[in-house]
């Protein structure tokens, strides 16, 4: 599914209240300019029978208490069940996700500080990093400016209306 197509399906599935339709489109545009740096329409997602994504901590060699946690992202379904911390026949599954819809998901899963995206099938050992405050504030710079346009415009009030 190409990247304009999987901004769609997130708008068509948004709730249609009004607004975040039209904020999903607003943000379209940095969805996709961080989707392109990656290379995969899609990404293999470790989640629960639940639907909830599987977080990783990582911890620090050189700092034990420093940890980080982590969303991992596989180009290939094998390679998640190599990296899972879990069997996935233990209640973890592979699902595939369009990269678009996983990069929207920095803005509601609070409890992560990264995506980790593995490119190449079977090689494990090194993915590319993908912050989810960097994720966040890309987003935002959309948002705002969406925001300023939908404000309305008021005329400051005449110090001498009376």
């Amino acid at each position: 599914m190409d990247l304009d197509r999987q901004i769609q399906t997130l708008i068509d599935n948004a709730p249609q209240d009004g607004s975040t339709p039209g904020a999903i489109a607003a943000i379209a545009p940095g969805l996709k300019l961080l989707a392109q740096e990656l290379t995969h329409p899609e990404y293999f997602i470790l989640q629960t029978l639940d639907g909830d994504w599987v977080m990783t901590t990582l911890g620090n060699v050189d700092d034990p208490d420093l940890e980080k946690r982590v969303i991992y992202a596989f180009c290939a379904r094998s390679d998640a069940s190599l990296k899972s911390t879990a069997p996935l026949s233990a209640g973890i599954v592979a699902t595939p996700v369009p990269v678009t819809h996983i990069l929207f998901q920095a803005i509601a899963i609070p409890s992560f500080e990264s995506f980790i995206f593995f490119d190449r099938p079977g090689h494990l050992e090194a993915g590319t990093e993908l912050k989810r405050r960097d994720v966040q504030e890309t987003i935002q710079v959309y948002l705002r400016h969406y925001q300023s346009r939908r404000q309305p415009k008021t005329r400051p009030v005449p110090p001498d209306i009376a």
